[in-house]
């Protein structure tokens, strides 16, 4: 997301290139498919009247596994697109600072 727009999909300074993400792609996709399979769990338990607490767990479970994927892409991020434009400077180095700075603080606010 750009700093200017928090409803853009796309930064600048992304564009003409790959995510950070790229690499570890089929990674992120296994994670997403474990935590999908997980909140599908869930809602299986909640039908079958499990108990609270064990249901409570899960969801614990489904929540830190969110936020190791959003660590790591936040990291992928700071080690290539805001890396990459720091080295560049100017302009696009501040809106990239900003933007992992608006990331980290919508993460702590969760």
């Amino acid at each position: 997301m750009s700093a200017t727009n928090p409803e853009s999909t796309e930064s600048p300074a992304c564009e003409n290139h790959t995510h950070g993400y790229g690499e570890n792609k089929a990674k992120y996709l296994a994670r997403m498919r474990r935590i999908e399979g997980q909140a599908r769990g869930i809602h299986r338990m909640i039908d079958e009247d499990q108990y609270c607490i064990d249901i409570l767990t899960q969801v614990s479970a489904v929540r830190s596994a969110l936020e190791n994927v959003a660590l790591a892409l936040l990291e992928d991020h700071i080690d290539h697109c805001v890396a990459d434009a720091v080295e560049e400077g100017g302009e696009m180095a501040e809106e990239k600072l900003t933007e992992a700075m608006d990331a980290i603080r919508r993460m702590v606010k969760s």
